[in-house]
């Protein structure tokens, strides 16, 4: 039994190894599409990344920013804030944004104050926390103030060993570059 299972074995091997052959002649190329009409521009559901400016004003010292119809954010999607917090030079003499990720807290002379933010799927709420009377903050601690708003859709942010401090990864993660992103002022 055993001898015949190697002699089919082998028989099977150059069945296999035989069967080889010239090669066909290559097929046709189809037929070209029809290009069609340009439609409406879509709702966007990649990662998205928006530049606002504005300034803190009294009573709130809040940012608010609604999403635009453009820009679709899902309850499972991540968003995260990211402030200007300096401009510096590279060798070129260049300038290089510092971003860093909100909470930010700073020491003052007047006590602590915190950057903050939260969000809805609709909107983006930036705001000032202290304990002490913001009305005595300078105008460079409210004013002409810019944020990076970077929404991750849940798919891409979901067990990711993305470092979300770092606002390059962020954008590399969902493909958008510089060029790409929208900015808004508002007041």
């Amino acid at each position: 039994m055993r001898k015949i299972s190697i002699v089919l074995g082998a028989l099977l091997s150059l069945f296999i190894i035989s069967c080889e052959g010239p090669i066909g002649p290559p097929g046709f190329d189809g037929f070209d599409g029809l290009d069609g009409r340009d439609g409406q521009d879509g709702i966007n559901i990649l990662g998205t990344v928006i530049d606002i400016e504005g300034d803190f004003v009294a009573d709130d010292y809040s940012i608010f920013y609604e999403f635009p119809q453009t820009v679709e954010v899902f309850e499972s999607d991540v968003v995260l804030v990211y402030i200007l917090w300096d401009q510096v030079e590279d060798g070129n003499g260049d300038p290089v944004d510092v971003w860093r990720l909100l909470p930010q807290t700073r020491l003052l002379d007047q006590g602590i104050l915190q950057y903050n933010f939260d969000f809805t799927f609709f909107d983006v709420n930036i705001f000032l926390d202290a304990d002490f009377d913001m009305s005595t903050l300078a105008a460079g601690d409210t004013d002409d103030q810019v944020f990076r708003i970077a929404i991750l859709p849940a798919e891409l942010a979901a067990g990711s060993r993305l470092d979300r401090s770092n606002v390059k990864a962020v954008m590399s993660t969902i493909g958008v570059t510089e060029k790409d992103v929208q900015k808004v002022k508002l007041n």
